[in-house]
């Protein structure tokens, strides 16, 4: 019986990249997680040597900061595009938080360990820390919309921050669309803007205490 980890695609020798190599070590962390997987776990999933391994990066770690790099990046750059810069606060929190699951859902196993990291190593603790800084930007966003007149006052900015992002950091737990039978990134994308912003969203002339 194989140990966990070997199940990923070995990809071809003479076709290794490093890319190739991240893609396997992040589902790897993923299976075994981080502390569990060792250089010789990554050298046998990728089908390469560890000597090859160590011409491309200097340990574990630093495949690890490369994978949450590529997530993080990914995140901050929806901060970036001009939906979420432009209108009122409401309708760029929306953008926020559609483009922020449609990025999770394209990089879901960057994201997957993303959500996974506990604070064990330098990198994660580093992470982490990222993750606050962008959940802060959002909730700045709710805060602006909620100061508009836009979202209920009922609300505490950051209690639906986490509540909006727990709703879609979950969809890393069930989506699976290579299984087949899953919604479309866009459908899904859709059905949270729905469901969150219903709830949020003031209602024209109710009264809020």
């Amino acid at each position: 019986m194989s140990e966990p980890g070997s199940r990923a695609t070995s990809p071809r020798r003479d076709t290794y990249t490093p890319e190739s190599l991240l893609a396997v070590a992040v589902q790897v962390f993923n299976e075994r997680g981080y502390d569990g997987t060792s250089m010789e776990h990554l050298s046998r999933a990728a089908g390469i040597s560890k000597s090859s391994i160590y011409h491309h990066v200097r340990s574990k770690e630093e495949l690890l900061r490369l994978a949450l790099s590529r997530a993080l990046d990914g995140l901050f750059a929806v901060l970036d595009e001009p939906g979420a810069g432009q209108g009122r606060a409401i309708e760029r929190l929306e953008y926020v938080t559609r483009r922020t699951a449609e990025v999770l859902m394209a990089e879901l196993p960057y994201v997957t360990l993303l959500l996974r990291v506990r604070g064990n190593t330098d990198t994660e603790r580093w992470a982490m820390e990222r993750r606050r800084e962008f959940d802060h930007e959002v909730a700045e966003l709710l805060k602006k919309a909620a100061a508009d007149g836009d979202l209920r006052t009922d609300v505490d900015a950051r209690l639906a921050t986490r509540l909006l992002f727990g709703m879609i950091n979950s969809i890393v737990e069930w989506y699976r669309p290579e299984r087949g039978g899953s919604a479309g990134s866009e459908e899904v994308a859709e059905a949270v803007i729905v469901t969150a912003f219903a709830g949020l969203r003031a209602t024209p002339g109710a009264h809020q205490s």
